[in-house]
Order: C-alpha cells, then structure tokens, then sequence
C-alpha cells in the first residue's frame, strides 16, 4: 500500500498569504496519491487541478483539462475541475419562485440566464480545509464553504462540503453535502473536471467510445434552458446506449449543433443508490472511464467551445475533452415535474459520485 502525500503550498503576493473575493482563506495547492495515481486539488473552488494515471503501457499522463499555476484560475470562465454551485447548471429567466416569493438570481450567461450560480458561484470561492487524512488505506481531503443568505440571489445560509478521496485503486470518491441552515433552498452540487483520457494534451475526444445508461434527456430551447419536457431518446442523436464514438454522435445532431450539452435522466431520482451512469474508452492510451453516481441527472457536454491556452502553454482546442456531470436537472425550480432540488433546513443534501479508471 502506497503512502499518501500531502503537499501545501501557499500563494504568496506583496505581504501575507493571497487571499481572494475576501473569504478570508489561505490558497493552497494539495496532492493526494496512491501508486502512480496522483490527483493535485485547490481550495480555490474546491478544484481538481491534475489527476495523473497511467496507460495501457504504463505511461503516465494528466487526464483533466487546468493550467499550471492558481493565478490562472482566478478568472477563468471555463470552470476548469471545480465543485459548481449552489444550483449547477441552468436555471431559465435567472429567477425562480419557492413558497410565494420570487428570487431574482445573478445573471451570467446571455441576457437572462443563471448557469453554475452566478458569476462567481461556489467555483471562485475559497473554500476551508476542514480535514485532511494523510496515511492509511484512503487518502482523502475535505473542503467546506459557507454560502451567505442571498449569496448571488439563492435565499438561505448553506454549508457545503466536499471530500476527494481514492477508495480504490485508480478510483476517486467524490461527496457532496450541503445543509440549509434558515431557509428552504435549491441545492445541486456538480464536479465539473474536462476530462480527455488521452491526456490533456493529446488533441480531441472526437474518437473516444461513450456509452451512456440513459433512456430519457431532457429537451432544451435555443439558450439551453430545458423546456420541462423529459423525451425518450430513441431515435434521437442523444441516445448513446450503445457505445458510439464522440464524432459518431455528433453528426446525427440536428443542423447548426456543433456538439452535445445536455442532461441525461437517469431514473434515480431519490438520491439514494449508486448506479453506473457512463463509460468511456480512449482507444489509443487503453484507458476507460466508468461514472457511477446517485443524482438523477447527467450533463453531457463534449467541449465544442473550449479554444483556450492550458497547462506547458498547450493550446486546449475545441473538442479537447469531454465533462460528465452527474447533478440534478438543470432549471428544476421551474419545472415541478423534474426532480426537487429544495433542501429545507434540517435536512441533508448529498451526492456522490466516482470516477473508476482502468485499462
């Protein structure tokens, strides 16, 4: 059994350790690592920065999109590994309405949309370092945040938690909590890693194989709002039950699509077991990637607006990788027939999920 490693290091400006959005907290750099899988996390965002594993030869690569140093991160819009939140995803019209009033929310994308919980969100928070387990058979690193009543238009005080912990080799384990603490509030977490199995300097996803355990998606308008619609996918260019290559899929999208962002059903909606929600296969490296989660949503998104500089100066262009996000349905406080999102306080929100690699 390998031995964890846990290594900080402190950003430091002109005087004292760097601190942003004024949340008071010290920005680390963390590595947590069994064998030859090693994952470097931030609480800047409580983000995954690197996840190095090898390949069917042995081969070490960094699978996940990010660049080299914090201050990259400060403003980017990509959302690069982070937990997002407090509503991942879409919410239509930036506002919702929840036992008689109206929330009017940070709009941050196009004219009248909310997507990842405003501007900033939970992804260009700094977030606490509440535990860190260096030895035993399950490194692990916890994180936590405290978002303020009327953080970005959301009503209630909320805690949220993260842990990031390898439960197996090649495995990583990722917990989401949350917990209300006045007010009745939606709350779906998502981990947002861009993900190319190749390595994130290997070109496009495009001949990756992706199947997706999924019979139903959830149609969108022309701002990628859901409409409240939940429709089979046969016969569609969603349905990926059968394994397909990336560039397969989408050449059955309808015309003026480049590529897919969209959300899955995946028949959980009470949030209680895990399930096997997708897998995918690099040919060429021989890795495979199984998502197993209990949320009753997936987004499916294949990066067709990516095109930005990355790690070593790589130029991460369109299709350079792909995110699975497993969360609730996107804009569920404005369809009563989706999945509730509400937490009222003293009740818990948690999701989990994990990332399982081999070759």
């Amino acid at each position: 059994m390998s031995k964890f490693y846990l290594q900080l290091f402190c950003v430091i400006f002109v005087a004292g350790a760097f601190l942003v959005n004024g949340d008071g907290e010290e920005i680390g750099v963390y590595e947590i690592k069994k064998g030859d899988f090693s994952i470097k996390l931030s609480n800047f965002g409580a983000r995954v920065m690197s996840m190095f594993l090898p390949d069917k030869n042995g081969n070490l690569a960094d699978v996940v999109l990010g660049y080299d140093t914090i201050n990259e991160y400060l403003n980017e819009t990509k959302r690069f590994g982070p937990i997002v939140g407090r509503v991942a995803n879409r919410i239509g019209g930036a506002q919702f309405t929840l036992n008689g009033i109206t929330y009017k929310l940070d709009v941050n994308e196009g004219n009248s949309t909310t997507i990842h919980g405003g501007s900033k969100g939970f992804s260009q928070r700094v977030w606490s370092v509440k535990k860190v387990v260096k030895d035993g058979p399950i490194p692990s690193i916890t994180f936590t945040y405290r978002s303020a009543d009327g953080e970005e238009g959301f009503p209630g005080a909320v805690i949220a938690t993260v842990t990031y912990a390898i439960t197996a080799p090649y495995k990583l384990t990722i917990t989401m909590k949350a917990k209300s603490l006045n007010k009745a509030t939606p709350i779906s977490l998502a981990h947002h890693s861009y993900i190319n199995l190749g390595g994130h300097n290997s070109g496009d996803i495009l001949s990756d194989e992706v199947q997706i355990f999924a019979s139903k998606y959830t149609p969108v308008d022309s701002k990628k709002v859901p409409t409240g619609e939940i429709v089979t996918v046969k016969g569609t260019a969603y349905d990926f039950r059968k394994p397909q290559t990336v560039k397969s899929g989408i050449s059955k999208l309808p015309k003026g699509l480049k590529g897919f962002d969209m959300n899955y059903d995946m028949n959980n909606a009470n949030q209680k077991y895990m399930k096997k929600v997708a897998v995918v296969r690099n040919e060429k490296s021989g890795r495979v990637l199984k998502v197993w989660s209990n949320a009753p949503g997936m987004q499916f998104y294949t990066g067709d607006s990516i095109n930005v500089t990355g790690k070593g100066g790589y130029q991460y262009k369109n299709f350079a990788a792909m995110a699975l996000e497993p969360l609730g349905f996107p804009d569920s406080v404005n369809h009563p027939n989706f999945p509730s999102q509400i937490v009222y306080p003293g009740k818990l929100y948690k999701h989990v999920m994990h990332f399982e690699f081999s070759t």
